[in-house]
């Protein structure tokens, strides 16, 4: 079985976020080394949060049914986005019979795209 997302945000979306909800913002949507990471840099903050709709997207869950931060997404050392699950978006994987997730991240000056294949292993 697989499973595919895909999403895309203006990256103004986030910068305004952060502008008005600030550290409240960043604690609800990103773990601690997703922000440790993005060092502020908004569009690597926006295409995780793309990333993250799309895991969603992969799970059928969207919005609803994982917490944002029960989805992390990280760099290799060679920088290649990895994808880690915690608490419901792991459990829901397993029911689906998903064990990896391949994901493809970029952005522009304006949007920031995310793209994720769910699999078997």
């Amino acid at each position: 079985m697989h499973t595919v997302g895909v999403d895309i945000i203006e990256i103004t979306r986030i910068e305004a976020a952060l502008e008005r909800w600030g550290a409240r913002f960043l604690d609800r949507v990103f773990t601690e080394n997703e922000v440790r990471y993005c060092r502020g840099r908004v569009p690597e903050l926006a295409v995780r949060f793309a990333a993250k709709e799309a895991v969603m997207k992969a799970l059928g869950t969207g919005v609803r049914g994982v917490g944002w931060r029960e989805i992390e997404v990280l760099p290799m050392r060679g920088g290649k986005p990895l994808v880690f699950l915690h608490g419901r978006a792991e459990q829901r994987a397993r029911f689906l019979g998903l064990q990896d997730f391949a994901i493809s991240l970029t952005h522009s000056k304006d949007f920031a795209i995310a793209s994720v294949v769910g699999g078997a292993g």
